[in-house]
């Protein structure tokens, strides 16, 4: 599992006095970046060996200003070419919202699938574990 801890800014607020639902997105994917040096270490585009395929975002409860939201990141499927990271915001130890993403190994040149094999697969597969009930 990564863990990332986020500062919370306020411009991340909204006029409701909480985190916009628009943050969870983008501070899920940021969190991602160690599962992607796993397939591309510098994370140069050029190199890029990864394709979104799915999404969602679960909201549990409200987040707010002032204090740190812990980022959890880890696998909950590792297919042949694709797999599933599932994430969990945590606000004060509390499950706030969860994340799945489905990402498919890809090569963009070729416009392919590829298989996940070898020391690849190994680094995925240490990051797996069932998901956490709310």
């Amino acid at each position: 599992m990564f863990t990332k801890t986020m500062e919370i800014g306020f411009y991340d607020t909204d006029a409701l006095g909480h985190v916009n639902n628009t943050r969870l997105p983008t501070w899920f994917e940021l969190a991602r970046n160690d599962l992607f040096r796993l397939f591309t270490p510098d994370l140069d585009p050029a190199k890029w060996q990864l394709i979104l395929a799915r999404y969602d975002v679960e909201f549990m409860a409200e987040l707010f200003y002032g204090k740190p939201v812990e980022i959890r990141t880890y696998l909950t499927h590792l297919g042949n070419s694709s797999f599933t990271v599932t994430q969990e915001a945590r606000q004060e130890s509390r499950l706030v919202a969860r994340g799945n993403t489905v990402l498919v190994h890809y090569d963009h040149r070729e416009r392919r699938t590829l298989r996940i094999e070898g020391e690849l697969r190994e680094a995925l597969n240490a990051h797996l574990q069932e998901k956490a009930e709310a």
